[in-house]
């Protein structure tokens, strides 16, 4: 549930449910988060993207529930204290889990690429004809492009 940005904590009940708010919001960032990564980590990449839309619409919220408590800080302090302890607390387990599935992702895309790049260099070597052997480029009057088409590939999974 997306917190009004206009809200103002103004009583002790008011700070701490916006704090169980961010909390909670947080948590299920969270859990998509690690679900993501597990998923991407093995090689399930279809079943690591499934939930993208899911983790969007709780970045959103997490960002915006951030934005309200930083609006609130004075009276988050002031009515709250230990919740605001709480939640720092929270957010830099949220970080860490958040630096692990940012390694994962950035792997995946180090490996693919690779790959990519790999397939393209065997298919130019396929379609490049050999003469006793050697590989042989006949001259072009358009200069010295690739004698082979581009690759191209799909990007969905």
């Amino acid at each position: 549930m997306p917190l009004n940005p206009a809200f103002r904590v103004s009583d002790r009940a008011g700070a701490d449910a916006l704090v169980a708010e961010v909390m909670s919001t947080m948590q299920a960032l969270e859990s998509v988060l690690a679900a993501e990564t597990g998923h991407v980590r093995v090689g399930r990449l279809r079943e690591g993207l499934a939930e993208s839309e899911a983790k969007a619409a709780l970045a959103g919220a997490y960002l915006q529930g951030l934005e309200v408590a930083k609006a609130n800080a004075v009276a988050l302090a002031r009515f709250a204290p230990a919740g605001v302890e709480l939640l720092k607390g929270a957010h830099r387990r949220f970080a860490q889990a958040v630096e692990a599935n940012q390694a994962v992702l950035g792997t995946a895309r180090t490996v693919s690429e690779g790959l990519i790049k790999s397939l393209a260099a065997d298919l130019g070597r396929a379609n490049t004809p050999s003469v006793y052997g050697q590989p042989s480029r006949a001259p072009s009057p358009y200069g010295r492009g690739n004698a082979s088409g581009p690759l191209s590939f799909s990007r969905t999974l």
